[in-house]
């Protein structure tokens, strides 16, 4: 029988100078790749070892090792770089590994070439029994967190990997990059095995300099950036992803031309976001699959494509739908889970629902056991929804709830500075499209996103529903709902309206070209100190603002009042530490205290003492509105840039680091305390004051000396945001 090795050997033999590998400006050719993981399994077999976990980054050395697992009769277990200390502990064990495989060394390692360091595990690694002809053991995080180990054999993979390449031949791809973690069964099959039986490159890059952040973080730029750079032929994609590469196109930082096949996958896709992409033609195509069958199971290419399905099955297996629904796979199916006795059943059933059309093409409508049914017995996969959600209202998270409920209701959480008015209006268009019973109720938006540490989300970023169905109560009286179904849509607190009605104004600070200068490299040592010196002279008096507030504020906000004191309390002597900031960048700190302000905060300060002398003393949170909302969402990343940058020690960040995190929790106080304001003249007084503020606090950003751009293209194209 014919190995995956043994067809890249064919290649080799074939056109040995084909270009094979690559990561930045290294190469390997189909000869000397092939030369490089027959060395390493020779190494792996004088080592004596018998399963090994791969770690470690995207690179050439674990694809090389990967490779030569196979070769050398080696039990291979990728080891998921976003994975817990706690689930790698779990895998070691539950696996029974000997050795760790690394693309980087330390002193417990041993080298064996091309790049490749192994760590000795202890010999008393419980050994377990595997299934006849294991070669890879590929490891889900599952919906309840903990690991589980899907066991595959050589015939497997490559039936997988062929079927692919018979599926997409036609297309003659070249060139593909990974964006996925190697250690993902799609990327590791779809996104290796596929290219090097096709005779295509492979190119490997760290994943940080592709932009991709842990196991759900994204840069925007960074990815694009690269794209522009490598510009390859084919990606694989999960959703989120896709929504970012569609953002790209639509603001010209990317042009779709060179692409020839981009797949979407590893949840449920969006049918807005498969037409949007049609729309604008970028390649993107839906698919499906699971880790027991080897990862891909169907999947819609050129010519053979339907948008809200997930494509023909491929050749290698056969698909059909139960009376209950659920899709069952037969063929190449894996040899069983870790520790369990072998598979035995012809038909696999996936646990998915679905439904096959009259031309044969799988449709995908959620998992079996996630299905809400609703109070009047219609049944609603929550993954369709969510997928809606994240697409249709922009959120970064959404989990829908609501069985035995009416209709259906959903967690979602929102970038700072979201317009309320936008998600509301991009809500009422979605419940449009929405069948009359799947039509939301409630939204819950959330101060804080769902996490894996707070055990509500797994590994890989799948919401655990049990968990958060069982804190449900909680979660929800932490968040601020948005309801739907009341006469003329919601009613909008006045947090919502603040932001609302300050949104154009809030432009004037956030597209201050500071903003991009920081973010492309041109700030200067005298950019930073001349913000800070005006940040002093704003912030040393942030505290007597409140007094004068405090003491001229009525009777009927006597709860305000006292939150000002919480306020006092936390805010005094900031002011020095901005200049222990500036002193740490080598300037004095006496002179920066006697130095005047520049006209934009002269006037903002006077402005402020003016309104609470002799107008409405709640103007002052226009202030807090603008200055905090500001902090939140630019302080941490901006500091960060600008200290990478220029090189300066931490001590030079106190004031933008503390209050990044700080006026987070600042803010939501802010956001609660706002709600609770109720007389229409405090309210108009509030978003008076903020607009106001919004303008000479923008002033002041755009009065900040910045270097000379050397590419005005490059100027234009960050004005456009991508995220």
């Amino acid at each position: 029988m014919a190995t995956l090795p043994d067809t890249i050997q064919r290649i080799a033999e074939e056109t040995p100078e084909r270009t094979a590998l690559v990561s930045g400006s290294g190469s390997y050719s189909y000869r000397s790749l092939m030369e490089a993981v027959r060395t390493l399994a020779d190494a792996l077999v004088r080592q004596g070892r018998r399963r090994i976990g791969l770690c470690g980054d995207n690179t050439p050395a674990w694809v090389m090792a990967d490779l030569a697992c196979q070769v050398a009769g080696v039990v291979c277990v990728p080891v998921p770089s976003f994975f817990s200390t706690t689930q790698v502990s779990h895998l070691v064990q539950q696996a029974g590994l000997d050795a760790l495989l690394w693309p980087d060394t330390d002193l417990a390692r041993t080298s064996l070439g091309q790049g490749v360091w192994m760590e000795r595990l202890a010999d008393s690694q419980e050994s377990i029994d595997l299934p006849a002809g294991t070669s890879k053991v590929t490891f889900t995080s599952g919906s309840t967190g903990t690991p589980r180990g899907v066991c595959l054999s050589l015939a497997q993979m490559l039936a997988t990997a062929e079927a692919l390449r018979q599926r997409l031949a036609p297309l003659g791809i070249n060139e593909h990059l990974c964006l996925l973690p190697l250690a993902t069964l799609l990327e590791n099959i779809a996104g290796v095995y596929l290219p090097l039986t096709m005779g295509a490159t492979l190119r490997v890059e760290p994943l940080a300099s592709l932009g991709l952040l842990g196991s759900s973080g994204v840069d925007a730029r960074t990815l694009v950036a690269a794209l522009n750079r490598w510009q390859p032929e084919s990606l694989i994609l999960v959703p989120e992803l896709a929504r970012v590469l569609l953002d790209a196109v639509e603001a010209d930082w990317l042009v779709p031309d060179r692409f020839r096949f981009i797949a979407v996958g590893g949840g449920k896709v969006a049918a807005s976001l498969l037409s949007r992409a049609q729309d604008l033609g970028l390649p993107l195509y839906e698919g499906y699959g699971l880790s027991e069958c080897g990862s891909v199971v169907a999947l819609n290419v050129p010519g053979d494509n339907r948008p809200g399905a997930a494509g023909r099955p491929l050749g290698h297996v056969q698909v059909r739908v139960n009376a209950a629904r659920h899709i069952e796979v037969r063929g190449h199916s894996h040899l069983g889970y870790l520790g369990d006795r072998q598979v035995t059943q012809e038909w696999l059933d996936t646990g998915d629902l679905g439904h096959l059309d009259r031309e044969g093409f799988l449709h995908v409508d959620g998992r079996s056991k996630n299905l809400i049914i609703t109070g009047f017995g219609r049944n609603i996969s929550p993954e369709w929804l969510e997928a809606e959600l994240v697409h249709g209202l922009g959120v970064h998270q959404a989990v829908v709830f609501g069985d035995g409920a009416p209709r259906p209701s959903a967690l979602v959480a929102v970038a700072p500075g979201q317009s309320p008015s936008v998600m509301d209006e991009r809500l009422r268009g979605l419940n449009d499209r929405l069948p009359d019973y799947a039509r939301l109720d409630t939204l819950y938006q959330l101060h804080h996103p769902l996490s894996a540490s707070d055990g509500y989300l797994t590994a890989n970023g799948r919401p655990v529903r049990d968990r958060i169905q069982a804190d449900l109560p909680a979660i929800i009286a932490g968040s601020y709902p948005i309801h739907t179904n009341r006469p003329g849509g919601h009613s909008m607190a006045f947090f919502e309206r603040l932001q609302a009605e300050t949104e154009q104004a809030r432009t004037h600070v956030t597209r201050a070209p500071v903003i991009n200068a920081v973010r492309e490299g041109r700030v200067t040592l005298e950019s930073y100190t001349w913000f800070l010196t005006q940040a002093f002279h704003h912030v040393k008096h942030t505290v007597p603002l409140m007094m004068a507030c405090g003491g001229r504020l009525p009777d009927r906000l006597e709860s305000v009042r006292k939150a000002l004191v919480e306020y006092i309390e936390e805010e005094i002597g900031h002011h020095e530490w901005i200049l222990d900031d500036l002193a740490a960048c080598g300037l004095d700190r006496e002179e920066c205290r006697a130095s005047r302000p520049d006209l934009s905060i002269e006037l903002m300060v006077a402005y402020l003492y003016h309104q609470i002398d002799r107008g409405n003393p709640a103007a002052f949170f226009g202030m807090v509105q603008v200055l905090e909302g500001t902090s939140v969402e630019l302080a941490t990343p901006l500091a960060t840039q600008i200290q990478t940058h220029l090189g300066l020690p931490d001590s030079a960040f106190s004031y933008l680091y503390s209050h990044g995190a700080l006026d987070q929790e600042h803010f939501e106080f802010f956001r609660r305390l706002m709600d609770g304001i109720a007389d229409p003249d405090d309210q108009q007084a509030i978003i008076d004051a903020a607009r106001v503020v919004y303008r000479l606090y923008g002033d002041m950003l755009r009065g900040i000396p910045l270097p000379e751009t050397t590419s005005g293209h490059y100027r234009e194209a960050s004005d456009h945001a991508v995220a």
